[in-house]
Formats: C-alpha cells, sequence, structure tokens
C-alpha cells in the first residue's frame, strides 16, 4: 500500500518536473554591438573610385530586363516600359512590366501564405539573414546599388554613397539591433517554478503592402523588409523610377537567403496597385513613402473597407513637408549660407527634409542673399557621373513640369523676386537650376507648399517682428517634418525650442534640415508629413509585430474557492 502510495507521488512529482519546463522557446541572441557604417570619400586614385567607375561603366552599357517576382516565378506580361536616365532621358538602363490587377491578387496570396511558414523561422535565424545583406550591400555589391542609384535617380556619388550604401546597410544592421534589444524585454514572473510569463513577438496575419518612393534607395530597402524581418509577408511595389536600385536589393536579399515568396516584386500602375491591396481582407498594413493625396486616398480605402478585412491594418506613412530654416538676429551668416544650400539644392531638393522656405531677419538679410548668391553661382549641374557635379536632374518629366510651373509663376507675380537661377531646359535632361526667390508675401504658396523641387524661397521679415515671424512657421503650411533654427542667443533657442515644438519631427539647432542618420536621428514628422513612426529608431521595428503575451502555469490547479470563504 505504502509502495502504492509513493508510486503515485513519484509519478505525479515526475508530471510536475515535466511541466515545469517551458514550451516557450525565448530567442537566443549573440549580443552585439551595431555602428553606423563610414561613407566613403571618393577621392581621386581611391580603390571606391576606381571600382565604382567601372560598375558605372558596366550598368549603363546595357538595358536590364526586370520581370515581376511572385514566390519563385517570374512575370512579363504587358508591354514592356522603361527606367531612364533623369539626366539624359533618351538612355535606358532598366526594361520592366507592370503587374495586372490578378497578377497583384497572386503575389497577395503568395504574401500570405508565405507569411505563415516565415513567421516561424526563428529570429536568430532571420537576423543572420539580415545581417549577411548587410555585409553584400557594404561589400561585393556597393557600387552596384550606387551605380544604380546614380543613374536611375540621378544622384551624385556622395548623394548615392550616403543612400545606397551607408543608409541601407544602416537600416538592415540597426533594425537588427533593435530587434535583438526589443526582445530583451520579458514581463516579470514573480515565482518562475510557479508560472512563468513571457512576451513573444508575431507577424501581423495577412500581407503587408511596401509602396516605396524613387528618391532613396534606402527607404524602399526599409519599407519592404523591416516588415519581412519581423515575420511579415510582403508585396512590394518599387517606383518606377527607382527600379533598377530596388531590384538590385531584391536580389541581394535572395543571395543572402531569405526565402521566396517573402517579400514579392511587384512593380505596377498605382492606382491598379491600390484598389488591388486596399480590397483584399488579407491586408495586415501599408507601408508609404509619398505624396498626401495618395496616402489620404489609401487610409480613405481602407476606413471605407474596414468590414471587409480580418485585421484593423496598420497604416504607416511619411509624406514630405515644407521645411524650413529660421534664423535669428544673433545667427551665424556662414553657417546659414552652407547649411542651406545643402539643405535646399542637394539632390535637386528632392529629399522629404529639404529646406525650400526660410524666414531671414532684416538686419541679416544683405549678407545672407549675397553668401547665398555667391554660393549658388559655384554649383556645377549636369550628368552625375562627373565627380565635380554638385547636384543633376530631377527625376522625370512630371518632376520637371510641377517644379517649373512654380518658377513660372514666380516670375509672373509681381510680389515675388528671382535673386538667382530660375532657368531650366529639358530637352536632354530635366535640368532645373537652383533657384533662390525672395517673396513679399509669407503665405504665398512658394511658402507654404510642397515643391520638391531646387527651389528656395526667402520671406524678410523685421527684427522687431521676430515673435509675429516665428508664429508663421506653424501656422502657414499643414506640414510639419523638419525645420530648423539657427542662432548664438540661447535664451531664444530655449524659446523657439518650445514655440516650434509641432512644426517639425526632426528639429535642428544650428545645422541643416535635412542628413538624419540611422541610430542617431530617427527620421519622421507630424501633421500631414505622416505618422511620425521614427524610421532608423528602436520603435520602428514594432510596429510590425503584433505581440503575444504568454502565461504558463506548472502546478496543478485545485482551487475553486478562495481562502476568506473557508473561515
Amino acid at each position: 500500500m505504502i509502495s502504492a502510495i509513493c508510486a503515485r507521488s513519484a509519478l505525479r512529482a515526475r508530471s510536475i518536473e515535466r511541466c515545469m519546463s517551458s514550451v516557450v522557446e525565448l530567442p537566443k541572441f549573440q549580443d552585439f554591438e551595431v555602428q553606423n557604417e563610414p561613407v566613403l570619400d571618393y577621392r581621386a586614385g581611391s580603390s571606391e573610385r576606381n571600382e565604382l567607375v567601372i560598375e558605372l561603366k558596366r550598368t549603363v552599357a546595357v538595358t536590364e530586363e526586370v520581370p515581376i517576382v511572385i514566390g519563385d516565378e517570374n512575370i512579363k506580361e504587358g508591354e514592356p516600359r522603361y527606367q531612364v536616365m533623369p539626366h539624359d532621358h533618351a538612355r535606358k538602363i532598366a526594361k520592366y512590366y507592370y503587374a495586372s490587377e490578378k497578377t497583384i491578387q497572386k503575389a497577395i496570396q503568395v504574401s500570405s501564405e508565405a507569411q505563415k511558414r516565415w513567421d516561424r523561422t526563428p529570429l536568430e535565424k532571420r537576423l543572420k539573414i539580415w545581417q549577411n545583406a548587410a555585409d553584400m550591400m557594404a561589400g561585393a555589391h556597393r557600387q552596384r546599388l550606387n551605380a544604380a542609384t546614380m543613374l536611375g535617380q540621378s544622384k551624385s556619388v556622395i548623394q548615392a554613397e550616403i543612400d545606397s550604401a551607408a543608409e541601407l546597410i544602416d537600416f538592415f544592421r540597426f533594425n537588427v539591433f533593435f530587434l535583438k534589444e526589443n526582445a530583451k524585454y520579458q514581463p516579470i514572473s514573480e515565482n518562475p517554478s510557479v508560472t512563468r510569463n513571457s512576451l513573444r513577438f508575431r507577424g501581423l496575419d495577412g500581407f503587408i503592402a511596401a509602396i516605396s518612393p524613387f528618391n532613396f534607395t534606402a527607404i524602399g530597402g526599409n519599407l519592404a523588409y523591416t516588415p519581412a524581418l519581423m515575420g511579415n509577408g510582403v508585396v512590394w511595389k518599387p517606383s518606377d523610377t527607382a527600379l533598377l536600385s530596388n531590384w538590385r536589393i531584391f536580389n541581394i536579399m535572395r543571395e543572402a537567403g531569405l526565402p521566396a515568396g517573402i517579400v514579392n516584386f511587384v512593380p505596377a500602375d498605382g492606382p491598379t496597385f491600390g484598389r488591388t491591396i486596399t480590397k483584399s481582407p488579407q491586408l495586415a498594413g501599408v507601408n508609404f513613402t509619398g505624396s498626401v493625396p495618395t496616402f489620404n486616398w489609401i487610409w480613405h480605402e481602407v476606413g471605407k473597407n474596414l468590414n471587409l478585412y480580418k485585421n484593423y491594418p496598420r497604416l504607416i506613412g511619411e509624406c514630405g513637408g515644407k521645411n524650413y530654416h529660421f534664423i535669428h538676429p544673433s545667427a551665424d551668416v556662414q553657417s546659414v549660407v552652407t547649411a542651406t544650400i545643402r539643405s535646399a539644392f542637394e539632390f535637386c531638393g528632392q529629399k522629404c527634409s529639404a529646406c525650400s522656405r526660410m524666414y531671414v531677419p532684416r538686419s541679416l538679410a544683405e549678407p545672407i542673399k549675397q553668401g547665398l548668391l555667391e554660393e549658388r553661382a559655384k554649383l556645377k549641374i549636369g550628368d552625375p557621373t562627373d565627380f565635380k557635379v554638385f547636384t543633376a536632374a530631377v527625376i522625370d518629366d512630371k518632376a520637371f513640369n510641377r517644379i517649373t510651373g512654380y518658377i513660372k509663376n514666380a516670375k509672373n507675380n509681381p510680389k515675388n523676386k528671382i535673386l538667382g537661377g530660375g532657368e531650366f531646359d529639358g530637352s536632354k535632361g530635366y535640368f532645373v537650376q537652383p533657384t533662390i526667390i525672395e517673396t513679399e508675401d509669407p503665405h504665398d504658396k512658394l511658402m507654404t507648399e510642397e515643391i520638391f523641387g531646387p527651389v528656395l524661397t526667402m520671406y524678410v521679415y523685421e527684427d522687431k517682428d521676430l515673435n509675429k515671424a516665428l508664429s508663421l512657421v506653424g501656422s502657414s503650411t499643414k506640414f510639419a517634418l523638419t525645420g530648423a533654427v539657427f542662432a548664438s542667443d540661447k535664451k531664444f533657442l530655449q524659446t523657439a525650442l518650445e514655440e516650434l515644438k509641432m512644426t517639425a519631427g526632426n528639429f535642428y539647432i544650428n545645422d541643416k534640415s535635412t542628413g538624419s542618420v540611422v541610430g542617431q536621428q530617427p527620421f519622421g514628422g507630424g501633421r500631414m508629413s505622416g505618422t511620425n513612426d521614427k524610421a532608423g529608431g528602436p520603435n520602428y521595428v514594432m510596429r510590425w509585430t503584433t505581440p503575444q503575451s504568454i502565461k504558463e502555469t506548472f502546478v496543478p490547479l485545485r482551487d475553486i474557492d478562495y481562502p476568506y470563504m473557508r473561515e
């Protein structure tokens, strides 16, 4: 009898012991630190410059065919289309195809099915793929990425290097680091031998639509592959005018070991793509960079179709800005001139963060104007493969027509005066000269509307009206992406820091409004500039997971009543 009781006790003890072994496997990361990728110099005779020149010649010599890729299948349907070089638009560098609605639907299905398998892949394995890809981007594929960006998006060598090399690599390395660091948090378990609490990251149930812009190769990589890192399936619509560089990223990720179907490469007509994704019940999120009207349309369609979806789709958007430099009478003039020329005119002002309006006190107006015009006159505009070129062409005919329309209107408006530039020529390439305009009207559309080109407008305010001028920054436009103030007066800087708090998601003091670096200045703005999810920061990866809390209890549950009931 005693032996039978002991046997039962031993059996129960072994059962409890087995239960105490958790079924939840937490990720086991090898700890590592991360640093920003160095920006190479490209001095004459340097190895990186020689390698880039060779790759530029190789890239320009062919028109690369780029298929639609869904899973393992290459698809070529409909009439072929071409990506041309903006600075020489008779030259074609890529041949591609638009996916039909039926093909987009197929991509949605493949992505949604792949997500279920991919979400079961351990985080440690995913991290290795991303780290491998980053090393490839930094090494063997660096100049292939840069050449495609220079030729396809008309970027100078330094603008390509900080984008398609350094920033792209940083996104891949830092997002892996942020994922690792975020995964270190686990909930409190007061007595782990009785109850263990844990938290795990899951991908979103369905698919993510990634819609990327032309102006940063790195943004394409981030929009498509950060959701994938977190366990999602992605349908990626690259920009027509960044197709070749984005195709390079897609192939690097395949080579790095990403399974087919996780990210599907789907060039498409914008409205067709938008209609197809927003009416799919599988839509789990949209990762977008582009215009306000397009993002508003997506948001409206998602709201209209909410009853169709099995999730509330997550909408992450960055929509540009009307970025400012505000100059205080105590500012250093040369710093203002240097920072403003770079911010307004690098990459033809086609950065979401580019300065396009500035507020200048009367007391500094003349030296600032003179400095801007002197520096503007030194800028060489032309073919980006010329290493002496500061900036090249705007991206396409639509951009050329939009930007030059603003310049033409300025010439016909007596309240506006073109101080420098104002010339343009689209015969060979889409060239618009860096243009500086002074306006008497702080609410002129040059001061309130996003132009997205090399047009800088200056409003001169009276020194005595400093506070009134400061109030114009946030009241005259719907955007709030980036802004900068220049001053040596600390009291004013403290005032501006508070008064301009809601006018910019990225705020700079005595520095230009452009140039955010992954891990240093997480990027994003509010108001109509976007959802401010801060790409390049630790929170961004968390937007693409739906965490699950798990409670494991290791002892048998016996009591239904509570102790006070037995008294």
